[in-house]
């Protein structure tokens, strides 16, 4: 049995989405899928070595890896009015060039943050790490993601929502892209064409069973939230959006990726469709 290696972040919208695999109520044809968790700035680290077949990363990343890897249509998280948050400590002033701290160079909140805030001074650390330094006055901003956005300590407040950020730089009609996953364009094509139906029906199977899933992986302690932040976060990140892209969704990606290149982030204009997984492939084949 082939052994295919699935990287995903330990947040808890990636575990849902993944774990009906894990827990064999969705599984691939010859193949084993073998997870690894890590934080998304390690994954995208790891998707510019080309480290794992299938990985979770940044949308803001994919542009610097389109030749390697192939975007996948499922497991993908975008913000409907919310997204990531610009935190400070509750009545600090930010000087136009103050220290942020950002939870990676490919994040996609780092790509907008650097086009709304060109004189900040950034630096890079686990995103786990960042309410602390804030309140530690270590830096003196830092943008929150995953659970924090839900979590963060009363001493601080918001500053700026990316969120916000994104509907001045997009034009407000477009939902926030923030992650999703990409496989390694090296695999057959027949396989890449399976791992990726696996991979939709798993979610839609997670996003389905959410009531016997969620706390399933409560119990085994796999989540670093409460039951109720829990539900919250997934009504967020892991729903019936997360399942497929849509047209609305590939728009958004787009202008990701215009963005990006309009202000020299990218070296080229890419559109998101065509770095898709070309499954008419089997449909052709068949016949």
């Amino acid at each position: 049995m082939k052994k295919i290696t699935v990287a995903h972040s330990p947040d808890a919208d990636d575990i849902f989405m993944y774990y009906a695999i894990k827990f064999g109520w969705v599984t691939p044809k010859d193949a084993e899928f073998e997870n690894i968790a890590e934080d998304i700035e390690t994954l995208n680290q790891a998707t510019l070595k080309g480290q794992y077949d299938i990985c979770a990363i940044s949308f803001a990343l994919y542009p610097f890896v389109k030749n390697d890897y192939a975007l996948l249509k499922t497991a993908v998280s975008f913000g409907e009015g919310y997204g990531p948050k610009l935190m400070k400590r509750k009545g600090a002033k930010l000087k136009r060039n103050f220290k942020v701290a950002l939870s990676g160079e490919f994040t996609t909140n780092a790509l907008l943050f650097k086009i709304a805030y060109p004189d900040a001074r950034i630096t890079y650390m686990n995103f786990l790490d960042i309410e602390k330094a804030v309140i530690d006055g270590e830096v003196d901003a830092g943008v929150l993601i995953h659970e924090s956005i839900l979590t963060y300590d009363d001493a601080l407040e918001v500053e700026k929502e990316m969120w916000d950020v994104w509907v001045e730089l997009s034009g407000g009609d477009l939902p926030l892209p923030l992650g999703g996953m990409c496989l390694r364009r090296s695999l057959p094509l027949h396989n890449a064409i399976d791992y990726e139906k696996t991979l939709i029906k798993a979610v839609d199977v997670a996003n389905k069973n959410r009531k016997v899933l969620a706390p399933m992986l409560l119990e085994k302690g796999l989540i670093r939230v409460d039951a109720d932040t829990l539900d919250n976060y997934l009504d967020l990140y892991a729903n019936d959006n997360s399942v497929k892209l849509s047209d609305i969704q590939y728009k958004a990606l787009d202008k990701l990726y215009e963005l990006g290149y309009k202000h020299g982030f990218y070296d080229s204009l890419i559109k998101s469709k065509d770095y898709l997984i070309p499954d008419d492939y089997e449909e052709l084949r068949a016949r």
